[in-house]
């Protein structure tokens, strides 16, 4: 096994780079280099990647190809392409790429090559006869709302999608998406849902997830009362392994669908789990999904670490975290249809890549997964741009920005193209002192004014940013977009050195939660919690008793 990144000798050689760097400012480099823009910007499976406002020079890109290497990215890379167990605490494979591959491809083997085309034949088939009409609720309605109960991987990605693509939803039912198990949100699609003309799809691999469960027995009972016990089976499809549960659900037995134990579920979109998406935007808009993720699949199996946009990204991303102490990323898309991407990447990247344990069992010495946050761009220059340009807390940028517009309105977006661009000018050079100087004094201020709000006005500027653009926002680029993260993700796990495909930290607090749900139910008749706890259940159990 080969070492991770911090043990290796471009690591340490990064590091002198980082200091020789400090000094000086991201627009001293453009300065230097009137074609800085050629040498730090690449292009590759339909996507530029302008990474020439990022804090480095040619030496240092140089280094982490090295860094590539040394880990041996290309290695463990092949690997998760021939199917062995790369995620070693759990024993499995790791082949979300076999969900997209094409004809042909055999990628995982023959055997899960076809296992992948039997079950997407059957699951867009389905989607294609609900989209239709040829699939029928009880009463002999077609389905014109469809509600996908799931939380997380099962919920994140194709709600996200569903969104990004609603250009692509003419003439298909309604997709909603429900998974806190509050209730809130499933309460208000049920207050105007018609049960005759209702599909709930339940994604759950388990179906045994408390918040999947607790909604889909929620819905199941709605639609009981509404159209009796005999409808369910007409109104409820699944996506899960457990058989059983379906079975004493009431789930038709037809409108079931494969997960595999080699797919994670923040990895599962490409899979049955898409089964809303695909309802959404039909069978061709999903196959031009998953023939954009085979196409950045393959960008990132052939180009060199040079040319290679998500190795690049990765490798920045570890110079900015590990090199230029900036714990968060802000992804600022600038275009409303992505505004649920930034969700959708947090669970990518901080489930994958939040671990402080090595492969090797050890715990970790250096800084591993950033802090994922943001928001569409536009929205968040009235937000929390202030901070970006002016706070103490620092933070990397990425800025997603297509050239058409989503809806029509191009002259709208090409606004939000000059906001984009605006704010990338303004995060690199900032405003230094004597032009904030300048300004006022044009302003025809007098002295003591000028110096008074000079500090105030500065920017300091080298704020480090990505510009991600792309002809237009379609099936196809989505799909490029998710798969460029997700090889990320992968980069920069293998050079930490951890295990990106396990999640163990999620289950400790979903176990807690089930031994004291009875408690919070029945705070005198279920088993005692501990004494902080049960005061804080005692004071809510006494709100809730008050009318």
């Amino acid at each position: 096994m080969p070492s991770p990144g911090p043990r290796t000798a471009p690591w340490s050689e990064l590091t002198a780079h980082a200091t020789r760097l400090g000094t000086v400012a991201t627009h001293e480099l453009f300065a230097r280099d009137p074609g800085r823009f050629e040498r730090f910007s690449r292009e590759g499976a339909g996507i530029l990647m302008d990474f020439s406002r990022q804090h480095l020079d040619e030496m240092v890109l140089a280094k982490l190809d090295e860094l590539a290497e040394a880990v041996g990215l290309r290695e463990y890379r092949e690997a998760m392409w021939r199917g062995e167990k790369i995620n070693a605490t759990e024993g499995r494979a790791v082949l979300h790429v076999a969900l997209r591959q094409p004809a042909g491809a055999r990628i995982g083997g023959t055997e899960i090559a076809r296992e992948v085309f039997e079950e997407r034949e059957r699951m867009l088939t389905f989607a294609e006869n609900v989209r239709s009409g040829r699939i029928l609720g009880s009463s002999g309605k077609p389905f014109n709302r469809v509600v996908n109960i799931g939380i997380g991987g099962s919920d994140l990605g194709p709600a996200m999608a569903v969104r990004a693509l609603h250009p692509y939803t003419l003439d298909a039912p309604r997709c909603e998406f429900v998974s806190n198990v509050d209730g809130n949100r499933l309460s208000d699609i049920l207050k105007d849902a018609d049960p005759r003309s209702t599909l709930f799809i339940v994604s759950s691999k388990t179906f045994t997830t408390l918040e999947t469960l607790t909604n889909a027995r929620t819905a199941r009972a709605w639609l009981r009362d509404k159209l009796g016990e005999e409808a369910v089976r007409e109104h409820f499809a699944a996506v899960s392994v457990n058989h059983r549960a379906m079975d004493e659900f009431g789930v038709h037995p037809e409108h079931r669908f494969k997960m595999w134990d080699w797919v994670g579920g923040r990895y599962s979109m490409w899979s049955s789990i898409g089964v809303s998406l695909a309802i959404a935007i039909g069978r061709e808009g999903f196959l031009a999904f998953l023939a954009g993720g085979h196409e950045m699949d393959e960008h990132f199996r052939t180009a060199h670490w040079h040319e290679n946009l998500p190795a690049l990204m990765g490798l920045i991303g570890v110079w900015n975290i590990n090199f230029q102490m900036l714990p968060t990323l802000a992804v600022l898309p600038y275009d409303e249809r992505l505004g649920r991407l930034p969700a959708y990447l947090q669970q990518l990247e901080m489930e994958s890549n939040g671990k402080s344990v090595s492969l090797e069992g050890r715990r970790v010495e250096w800084q591993t997964a950033a802090v994922i946050w943001g928001e569409p761009g536009n929205n968040a220059q009235h937000s929390f741009f202030q901070l970006l340009h002016q706070g103490t807390p620092r933070a990397a940028l990425d800025l997603l920005l297509p050239a058409k517009s989503s809806c029509d309105h191009q002259a709208q977006q090409d606004l939000a193209i000059a906001n984009c661009l605006a704010q990338a000018e303004a995060f690199m050079a900032g405003l230094p002192a004597d032009a904030v100087r300048a300004d006022l004094e044009r302003a025809q201020l007098p002295p003591e004014r000028i110096e008074a709000l000079t500090p105030h006005k500065v920017h300091p500027g080298s704020r480090p940013s990505t510009l991600i653009a792309f002809p237009r926002l379609d099936p196809g680029t989505l799909g490029r977009l998710v798969a460029l993260y997700e090889h990320k993700v992968f980069t920069q796990g293998v050079i930490w050195g951890i295990n990106s495909f396990d999640q163990w930290g999620v289950e400790l607090g979903k176990k807690l939660a089930e031994q004291l749900a009875p408690s919070v139910r029945d705070p005198d008749g279920a088993p005692a919690a501990s004494a902080g706890v049960a005061k804080v259940i005692a004071r809510l159990a006494g709100w809730r008793a008050q009318p």
